[in-house]
């Protein structure tokens, strides 16, 4: 391979400001609804005693998992030396800082408190998954800094890939994190499951994957920076694989969950009589967000198309976010079943109720697009600051060798 050029964006353009813009204005939205929510309190979102995780956390843990799958195209180049990948490296690394500090902006305005964050960083409770998730986010920061400095620093690249292999590990521990807070929560029927952790692994890397995609394609597009059919081919055909891992780890939770009696009705919930749930996981994530990409994906006519690739990353991401919402709020609007096998005559607890409803209110929309500006706000000024993109991706730039 030669030697890679790395540049900064213009910046100049007014596509760029455009984009600086827009991004400042839904910042400002998404700080304006996390003001009202704090000032008159959750009773304006949708958000209820039985449903407490609502739309801001889908928004948080989408980022979350996307920032975390993003990393693995400079892990491919640093800890399995496909080297095909190192020219990506340092845009994967960025995006992995953005997106994470995206999605846990919004965790933090959701608190309702977010002036008492101090007090959550400094008072644990370590029999609780979030007390060790608090250090699992705050360490992948820093130690993806570190190896982005690695990456960028000649003097310090004998270390990178030591650096890279730490990050990697790392990230595979915060996406077991994410998932074991379901996996460890037992009071619900749809979670409590230790496939929950490998289900979010594999969905990162679908999420992160597309998400890169779609700003590389959007990137080189914008700048007319080459970008040779042979280095898109990899991470398009990976994208693939990477879907295809998700839906089987969903398969597998269902299929455990029929093959256990007592989760019989929160699968007949999910999966025939749960209204918009049953809905967003058929349609929304298994035809939009798994079967349609796979397609574009794997369909030899189909696939030379980079509209069409482009098109496959969307509805990724758009399955993803669907999967999100079935198994988040679907999980907690199905009822509470408190006494297991036990008749309850009656009950102020709500284990007795029908299923719980939650519409999003748009405050919580507001804050959720909020995080996702967040990221984009910093993502495009970090690339006008600093040479994170490669100055050419043309296949002749790259080793033939490594070229199909």
């Amino acid at each position: 391979m030669k030697n890679m050029v790395y540049r900064e964006l213009e910046g100049n353009s007014p596509g760029y400001y455009g984009l600086l813009g827009i991004s400042a204005i839904l910042v400002a939205l998404g700080l304006f609804a996390a003001y009202n929510m704090e000032h008159h309190g959750h009773v304006i979102t949708g958000m209820t005693n039985q449903i407490v995780w609502g739309m801001p956390h889908i928004f948080a843990i989408f980022l979350i998992l996307a920032a975390s799958g993003v990393l693995n195209v400079a892990s491919i180049g640093s800890v399995f030396r496909k080297t095909f990948y190192s020219p990506l490296g340092r845009l994967s690394a960025l995006l992995a800082i953005t997106l994470l500090i995206g999605g846990l902006s919004i965790l933090v305005l959701d608190l309702g408190h977010p002036d008492r964050l101090l007090v959550a960083m400094t008072t644990y409770n370590f029999k609780s998954i979030f007390a060790w998730n608090i250090y699992l986010y705050n360490g992948f920061l820093v130690i993806v800094a570190v190896y982005l400095w690695f990456m960028m620093e000649r003097r310090m690249q004998r270390y990178y890939p030591v650096a890279g292999l730490v990050a990697f590990i790392w990230r595979l521990i915060l996406t077991t994190g994410t998932g074991s807070i379901f996996g460890f929560l037992v009071a619900r029927e749809a979670y409590n499951a230790a496939i929950m952790a490998p289900l979010f692994i594999a969905l990162s890397l679908s999420l992160g994957l597309a998400a890169f995609i779609l700003i590389l394609l959007t990137d080189c597009t914008e700048t007319h920076c080459p970008l040779g059919e042979g280095i898109l081919h990899r991470p398009k055909s990976l994208l693939g694989v990477f879907v295809a891992a998700a839906f089987y780890f969903v398969l597998a939770y269902h299929f455990t969950n029929l093959y256990i009696t007592e989760r019989h009705g929160i699968e007949y919930f999910i999966l025939v009589g749960g209204g918009i749930y049953t809905f967003l996981f058929w349609g929304g994530y298994l035809l939009i967000g798994t079967l349609l990409p796979l397609i574009l994906i794997y369909h030899p006519q189909l696939n030379q198309s980079r509209k069409n690739i482009t098109l496959a990353a969307v509805l990724v991401l758009i399955g993803g976010f669907s999967l999100l919402y079935v198994i988040i709020i679907g999980g907690q609007a199905y009822p509470l079943d408190i006494f297991p096998g036990m008749e309850v005559t009656a009950s102020g607890f709500f284990d007795n109720s029908p299923v719980h409803s939650y519409v999003p209110s748009h405050w919580e929309i507001m804050l959720g697009i909020g995080g996702i500006a967040i990221s984009v706000l910093l993502t495009t000024l970090a690339l006008k600051i600093l040479p994170f993109l490669p100055a050419s991706l043309a296949d002749a730039d790259l080793d033939p060798q490594l070229l199909d």
